[in-house]
């Protein structure tokens, strides 16, 4: 791996002239400047600070020996790495090029993407300390600019590969920036707007990587209105079942943001309003054996459960029960899925007798038992024992219908 490049950091630049303090001094309202630039403020007539612009009432200037002591230990650890001044400026200068590159009205797609690709390489050294890339706010720029592209426009179609490298760039990005910049889609109509329809009409590749920012949207609480957003929005939750149901390309992702969804409980009624379970059920009757997604699949049900129009789609699915069923004891090291089979099975078949009938038409009774015979977890076999009980009144009707 290359030598990461590093910059300047914001804290070591005068607010001014934004380059490297050398004599740094701090006026009274607290703010640290170049000794050169402020005098040259101050002596033009200037009677404010420039950053705050609050009125000076005392325009002296004091050293700031303790910020000068911590630069110079800074370059000198800095410069016994082969690195210098002109080195650091060099860098920084790169790095605004670059987003002038992005951000002009002036540059070509071509000259865009390029910008976009270099960025893509340099945060393949991610995380080093003070990166131009964060310290600048990459992240929030080239998502706006995704954004931004995504109108619908005669140029719709060709903006696709700018927006598909964007969001490649933007989740490089992700985990080392604010997420509470994902804010701007709540904030902002027409972002929102333009984000939903980037999902409806983007490349397979695009869904897939706004399914991964959705899924970080979900992971802050800061962003807990912005997810209830998305959670009901049905331009999104029928793409997303449109995905899974017909498994196309990005159909884990989608299982993956469901799930998400579906975390905050006042998007579950909408979701299972938009045919959310019939999908996920669609998935595991064809899912291949041992898959993860059919296990999120699987969880995700059972959270939707809670509502009660959930219950009457798993029983009138024709392979509503039988897919439950399906998934517990699937693996027998696998507790997690089975523990969600046996949880929705539970809470189905306490209200309808029909889906107790079914679940034992199906075989559920030979998984229970071999369930409490295998090395799964006590809590895994306490869920088996208490499906058994259940199901026991249907197997006692049945002995005196006989008799």
């Amino acid at each position: 791996m290359k030598e990461p490049e590093m910059g300047i950091p914001p804290l070591f630049r005068c607010p001014i002239s934004l380059d490297l303090l050398k004599d740094p001094v701090t006026l009274c309202t607290g703010q640290t400047y170049d000794r050169s630039n402020i005098e040259k403020w101050l002596s033009s007539g200037n009677s404010t600070c420039p950053v705050t612009m609050q009125k000076l009432n005392d325009s002296s200037i004091v050293p700031n020996t303790t910020l000068r002591h911590v630069i110079d230990r800074w370059l000198q650890i800095n410069c016994s790495h082969g690195y210098d001044l002109d080195y650091f400026q060099t860098v920084d200068d790169s790095f605004v090029v670059l987003k002038h590159n992005l951000q002009s009205n002036e540059s070509t797609l071509e000259t865009k993407v390029e910008a976009l690709e270099k960025v893509l390489a340099l945060s393949e050294d991610l995380p080093f300390e003070n990166c131009p890339l964060i310290q600048l706010d990459f992240f929030q720029m080239i998502l706006e600019l995704a954004l931004e592209n995504a109108v619908e426009s005669s140029y719709f179609e060709e903006n696709l590969i700018f927006i598909e490298k964007a969001l490649s760039c933007g989740l490089k990005l992700l985990p080392f920036s604010d997420l509470g910049t994902l804010n701007m889609l709540k904030e902002d109509e027409s972002k929102f707007t333009n984000f939903l329809n980037l999902f409806k009409k983007g490349t397979y590749t695009i869904k897939k990587r706004l399914c991964h920012l959705i899924v970080a949207i979900s992971s802050s609480l800061q962003l807990k209105e912005l997810l209830s957003m998305l959670g009901k929005s049905k331009i999104l939750i029928q793409e997303l079942v449109h995905l899974i149901e017909n498994k196309l390309d990005g159909y884990e992702e989608s299982i993956k943001v469901l799930s998400a969804l579906s975390s905050l409980e006042q998007n579950r009624e909408f979701i299972v309003k938009e045919n959310a379970v019939k999908a996920l059920i669609t998935y595991i009757v064809n899912a291949p054996k041992c898959q993860y997604a059919s296990i999120m699949a699987m969880r995700t049900i059972e959270t939707l459960l809670v509502v009660e129009s959930a219950k009457e789609e798993v029983l009138n699915h024709p392979n509503g029960v039988s897919a439950v069923v399906k998934m517990v004891f699937r693996v027998s090291s696998d507790n997690e899925a089975s523990e969600s089979a046996m949880n929705s099975l539970i809470i189905v078949c306490q209200d309808f007798m029909d889906a107790r009938e079914e679940a034992i038409c199906c075989g559920i009774l030979t998984k229970l038992l071999l369930l409490l015979q295998s090395q799964c977890s006590e809590r895994t076999k306490n869920k088996a024992r208490m499906l058994l009980k259940l199901l026991r009144s249907v197997c006692t009707g049945d002995q005196k219908q006989a008799l």
